[in-house]
């Protein structure tokens, strides 16, 4: 009993993200630490892999955009910190690119287990592809998972972290595949009185309960 792996759990959105503290390849690193800013914690099978090779690529090269946007990444698999300085090193020498953010040292499973990182029906030992948008307050406010054989789209992550940032600071909702520029989805009214002002009230509405505005 004492070998098994610890049981999976699964976070909730808009509840707090499960506190952490680990060794990474940055030093130790906690949830707490990034309070203040937004936090994208991504997990993958394990280093050394070719389509975690590509994604790790991918967040490297969009880290200045996702700074720009005032959000940390924290990268995470079951292996050891030496795996990690190793591969980190290997990325560098072998494709010329710097992985500049954090990789946390998971081999007892402490995180990947509290943020249900870890399918049995996939892997008992390897977290499957989980990525988790964590706001400034600590909540937990999206989480996508992916398949071991499939990479990640990073560009939908800088896109979605956007429509989160928008919907915060306006009090709005983003249509499908939104991207800033387009019109944004009114929060629909909440009474009968509210439902036949809407089309007054100057917004793109088709009917009451779906009216759209430009930022």
């Amino acid at each position: 009993m004492e070998n098994q792996a610890p049981v999976a759990s699964f976070p909730r959105l808009n509840e707090a993200a499960p506190a952490f503290k680990a060794n990474t390849t940055h030093g130790v690193k906690s949830l707490e630490d990034y309070r203040g800013k937004w936090l994208i914690l991504f997990s993958h099978p394990a280093d050394f892999t070719p389509v975690c090779t590509t994604e790790f690529i991918a967040f490297a090269k969009a880290a200045p955009k996702f700074a720009q946007m005032n959000c940390d990444l924290l990268g995470l698999s079951i292996d050891s910190l030496y795996s990690h300085l190793a591969w980190t090193l290997n990325i560098k020498e072998k494709f010329g690119v710097e992985i500049p953010f954090p990789i946390i040292d998971d081999i007892k499973m402490e995180v990947a287990s509290a943020y249900g990182m870890v399918h049995p029906g996939a892997a008992d030992t390897q977290a499957v592809r989980a990525t988790f948008i964590i706001d400034p307050e600590g909540i937990l406010r999206a989480m996508v998972y992916y398949p071991m054989s499939n990479g990640r789209s990073i560009d939908e992550f800088v896109r979605l972290l956007t429509a989160l940032q928008t919907s915060d600071k306006h009090g709005v909702a983003t249509p499908e595949a939104w991207v800033p520029g387009q019109d944004v989805i009114v929060p629909p009214p909440k009474t009968s009185e509210a439902a036949d002002n809407r089309p007054n009230e100057g917004y793109n509405t088709v009917d009451w309960y779906y009216s759209t505005k430009s930022l």
